[in-house]
């Protein structure tokens, strides 16, 4: 590690201090944090080996929900092990280009999420809006090419904020992140060089996702609501507003913790700092852990597929 005016090094590693002021909880706090682990893994890698073995299933929405099950299994596995090992067996240590890759795994793969919550929506006017076309529109290369494009996107969007941290900022006042995982502001703020460059790119990438995603998604939904009012019956107006029910918990899953958390990490400058770590530990998590419940619950074919698997185990036991 090479040191600067006694003040400044370029470290070769960092030190993540798990949740930060709560250090004497770490053994307790893995409980909750390994069973919610848990059941993020189980419940998306149940809702992808549903959806290939259900034929009926092979529908454009159900494509992107195993691309959301994808995402979060990526989100939940790229910061829960490594905070687990802190947990468990102290190794709170992360190499440098480990803790970039962190940085740039969870910052894409959310960017990528919103993207394909995007495309569900388009999926849901369509066949909503236009359903004589919904097949011919939405077919499955158009929905693999809706998945690559969000993923690229990703890439494209989040690619430079490691690069900028990597060739910009070499040097740093501290070597110890007060975080669980390789946030990008908890990461900056330790730099000694000027970071503003760092600081308005995030912002203006946070910007286009949250805000531009939400806004995009919003006036999708005005113009279903629009068809929907048109429709003769309540009946016919409920039926089709519940194939839109999954969806929207989904979205409100994903957006409200992550505008929490970036409000409070902006903003709640008063806000003790375990609470700013847990909230962003609790959005990389909620996701995953409910997104597979949602749809479980909301969607018949999936609901009853899972019953079938647990009576077929109640009978072999």
């Amino acid at each position: 590690m090479l040191t600067f005016h006694n003040v400044c090094s370029a470290p070769s590693s960092f030190r993540l201090t798990g949740i930060p002021g709560l250090e004497s909880l770490h053994i307790w706090l893995s409980i909750p944090f390994g069973s919610m682990y848990l059941v993020a893994v189980v419940g998306n890698i149940t809702i992808l080996a549903v959806v290939r073995v259900e034929h009926s299933l092979h529908q454009p929405m159900y494509f992107f929900l195993c691309m959301l099950a994808v995402i979060d299994l990526v989100l939940s596995t790229s910061t829960m092990p490594k905070l687990l090992g802190i947990f468990w067996f102290g190794a709170d240590d992360i190499g440098l280009d480990a803790c970039l890759a962190q940085m740039f795994l969870i910052h894409c793969f959310a960017t990528v999420e919103s993207g394909i919550f995007l495309a569900m929506a388009l999926d849901r006017y369509v066949a909503i809006c236009d359903p004589l076309h919904h097949s011919t529109v939405l077919t499955h290369t158009v929905v693999g090419r809706l998945g690559m494009a969000a993923l690229l996107r990703g890439v494209f969007y989040i690619g430079p904020l490691p690069l900028m941290i990597r060739l910009r900022l070499p040097v740093y006042k501290a070597r110890v992140i007060l975080h669980s995982y390789c946030e990008h502001m908890a990461v900056v703020t330790l730099a000694c060089g000027d970071s503003r460059l760092n600081n308005i790119y995030g912002l203006s990438i946070g910007f286009l996702v949250l805000i531009l995603d939400s806004v995009a998604i919003a006036a999708s939904y005005v113009m279903i609501f629009r068809a929907v009012m048109g429709l003769a019956t309540p009946e016919a107006r409920l039926k089709t507003l519940g194939t839109c029910g999954s969806h929207i918990c989904a979205i409100l899953i994903f957006y409200v913790p992550i505008a929490v958390s970036s409000l409070i990490h902006r903003f709640g400058h008063q806000v003790p700092p375990p609470v700013h770590t847990l909230l962003a530990n609790f959005y990389l998590l909620i996701p995953p852990i409910l997104n597979p419940i949602v749809y479980a619950i909301r969607t018949k074919q999936i609901r009853e597929r899972l019953l079938q698997v647990l009576k077929i185990g109640a009978k072999v036991r």
